[in-house]
């Protein structure tokens, strides 16, 4: 199993006594989408790792073999890892990367999470038996009916991206129940929470955010709109914008600690 070559899993060493950020990929994507982020929040002093979800980064067939629960074990393996090195942890994720930090916050003992681009429930509502029914006469969907890179604003950054590029169906009953899981755990969340979401996603609506801070059980939670991206905040255009955010919301819970 050969990962794909510039979207391998990675690690900045940041400062000694810092927190540290376990940064969480999106569904198809890999950590090289969190990569500029893990840098820049290296620069703050934070150690951070960017971890690679089961079946990610190598080929789809591999992301089809895997269920949700596998990606849930790869979000507490990264943690474990990173705990090696720091007392404190934030978790960082972007689209199914939120979703996984919002669920593993109350299951890990963190410091906080930052959920970007994160959805709360799939476009359509397709039964998970009829997913999984169709995943046996049809492999891949088309992500969205938009040409490739269209909503991007960066376009050098887009030419960079790498993802799957097409949703494996299987691998889509496998996140819709990993969002049922989500919805469920949202009221349990007691750690600050910071949303982040650009008014021009066209993959994941920004209405989405608003009923995940909804049902938040926090009483510290922060919604925070961008423009200048598409879905993936972290590449593009806005993305300063997402760093310094996500930086000044850890520096402020650890200030109040």
């Amino acid at each position: 199993m050969m990962i794909v070559s510039t979207a391998e899993p990675f690690f900045f060493p940041g400062e000694p006594g810092q927190p540290g950020c376990l940064l969480i990929h999106g569904f198809t994507g890999a950590p090289k989408e969190m990569r500029w982020m893990g840098e820049y929040l290296s620069k703050q002093g934070f150690p951070s790792l960017g971890i690679r979800l089961a079946g990610h980064a190598t080929r789809p067939e591999d992301m089809i073999r895997s269920r949700y629960t596998d990606w849930m074990i790869s979000v507490e393996d990264g943690y474990h890892l990173l705990s090696g090195v720091t007392d404190s942890i934030y978790l960082v994720g972007l689209s199914m990367g939120g979703v996984l930090s919002l669920l593993m916050s109350t299951k890990l003992e963190v410091c906080g999470v930052v959920a970007m681009s994160t959805p709360y429930q799939m476009p359509v509502n397709y039964p998970n038996w009829l997913l999984r029914l169709m995943s046996n006469f049809v492999s891949y969907q088309p992500k969205s009916k938009e040409v490739p890179g269209a909503s991007w604003f960066d376009k050098a950054a887009y030419a960079e991206h790498f993802s799957y590029p097409q949703n494996p169906v299987r691998s889509a009953a496998e996140f819709q129940l990993l969002l049922d899981e989500m919805r469920v755990a949202l009221p349990k969340v007691d750690v600050p929470v910071l949303l982040i979401h650009s008014k021009n996603d066209t993959y994941v609506l920004p209405e989405n955010m608003e009923p995940i801070y909804a049902r938040l059980g926090t009483s510290d939670k922060t919604k925070l709109y961008v423009t200048e991206a598409g879905h993936v905040v972290t590449r593009d255009a806005a993305r300063d914008q997402v760093f310094e955010a996500a930086s000044a919301f850890i520096q402020r819970i650890e200030a109040a600690d």
